[in-house]
């Protein structure tokens, strides 16, 4: 028996060192993550490889289009079964509250700690769409005073049992994590879900929220979409027949005040429950010195400081919204002042479908990476990558767009001009992504095929 991943299993194959010809089964395990994470054209050459009179096993927690498709060409006569979704009592039926936030991605992690700041979950469950991205952000949130923990394929069993104990003990706030990694995953104590990135399909959403607001309970779901996400939001709304609301991002002054509330509770907690006496003496000598508001208030100031810290100042500007006729963005990206008019407002549900024009999605095979020709150097702040593979390959811009928003925290619209010859191929990503998208391009294939990725030279 060997359980392999996609890509490790066609390494061995190519190496000769997994043969497939005596296979008598094939069991494909979360068939829908599998090809979101990119793996299509790996599974469809081990399926391909593997003796055509085998049994083929598919599990999927849920089957859209694309695993229709790989199961009507490669199994034979394939019976499907089907496990009813448990039915749930009326007063047992999730209440789990959405909403939304239209942030440029740049600055997702400064607003997702924002809104945890915000919201002060009890235990919170954080969705990326990449190892990379669990690690990174697994980082930033624990040098903001939460404690996080990872949760991904690369870890082994041991280490997941670990970061689950922590949060169930609550020895940990936050679990960030991959779908994949995050499957079947149920903890009581749960209130908030998070979605870093939206998810591409309405069926990992309504997943991935329903690990909160179980028995009756109440839950909260998040979800920090980028300007050009909005198609895919409104396609989550018609598939789950709710609406998800659109809310403004809290603004340092919102912070600031939720800090205070947060002072203020500590505070009449202690003075209700506290052993204050044997602090008699230090009030006495400073009120000798210092009238009772003075010192009082630096008490207070001195406990906000030590519980919740001073309040987050960076800018996260109000995303601009992309045109319908031209398709430029008209402020995207660029810097400005939190929108204290419009704080506490909700946008117009009207306004989504300007979030980004064309679904990001489309930009795999559309027209905006369709082989753009080079005139000269790169864009201001972008780098040019040489992948050593071309036409001959069969390499096409989708596949390019592809590997890189699956492998690394870029997203398709962030990656630019891409040219394709027949032997080489080059594309343009943002500077300070150069270095990340290189090492994920040397470690992922494109068209079953290991690239050499560099900057490129001319």
């Amino acid at each position: 028996m060997v359980v392999a991943t996609p890509g490790r299993a066609m390494d061995l194959i190519e190496r000769r060192y997994l043969k497939l010809n005596d296979i008598d089964t094939v069991v494909l395990d979360e068939a829908d993550e599998m090809l979101d994470m990119g793996f299509a054209e790996d599974i469809d050459t081990i399926l391909t490889s593997a003796p055509a009179d085998r049994q083929t096993v598919m599990f999927s927690a849920t089957m859209p289009k694309r695993i229709i498709k790989i199961a009507e060409r490669h199994l034979q006569n394939p019976q499907s079964i089907e496990i009813p979704r448990e039915v749930v009592p009326e007063g047992e039926r999730p209440t789990i509250a959405q909403t939304a936030y239209i942030v440029a991605r740049p600055y997702k992690a400064a607003a997702l700690g924002r809104i945890l700041d915000i919201e002060a979950p009890t235990a919170a469950l954080v969705f990326c769409r990449t190892r990379a991205d669990v690690d990174n952000l697994t980082e930033t949130l624990n040098a903001r005073g939460y404690r996080a923990e990872p949760l991904h394929g690369g870890m082994d069993q041991a280490q997941r049992d670990r970061v689950m104990g922590r949060l169930r003990s609550g020895n940990a706030d936050l679990l960030v994590a991959t779908d994949v990694a995050a499957r079947g995953l149920d903890v009581e104590q749960l209130t908030h879900v998070f979605n870093y990135d939206v998810p591409a399909a309405p069926e990992s959403y309504v997943h991935r929220i329903g690990r909160v607001g179980r028995g009756g309970r109440e839950g909260v779901a998040i979800t920090i979409a980028d300007p050009r996400e909005g198609r895919q939001l409104n396609a989550i709304e018609r598939s789950t027949k709710q609406k998800i609301r659109i809310a403004t991002l809290p603004s340092s002054d919102d912070l600031r005040s939720r800090r205070l509330e947060l002072t203020r509770t500590a505070l009449e907690q202690v003075c209700r429950d506290g052993d204050l006496d044997q602090y008699r003496g230090v009030w006495g000598s400073l009120t000798e010195e210092f009238d009772f508001d003075r010192v009082a208030l630096a008490a207070i100031k001195m406990a906000h400081v030590h519980t919740v810290g001073e309040a987050d100042e960076e800018v996260i500007p109000q995303p601009g919204f992309a045109t319908t006729s031209g398709g430029k963005k008209s402020r995207d990206g660029k810097r400005g002042r939190d929108d204290k008019s419009s704080r506490g407002r909700e946008r117009r549900d009207d306004d989504r479908k300007d979030f980004g024009g064309k679904d990001d999605r489309k930009d795999f095979g559309g027209k905006k990476h369709a082989g753009k020709k080079h005139t000269g150097k790169s864009g201001v702040g972008k780098k040019r990558i040489y992948i050593g593979l071309g036409k001959d390959a069969g390499v096409r811009p989708q596949d390019v767009v592809g590997a890189i928003a699956n492998e690394t925290r870029l997203s398709g619209s962030d990656v630019g001009a891409i040219d394709i010859s027949a032997r080489f191929t080059t594309v343009e990503v943002p500077a300070d992504a150069a270095k990340e998208v290189i090492t994920a391009l040397s470690s992922t294939r494109i068209q079953g095929r290991k690239p050499k990725a560099r900057l490129d030279r001319h």
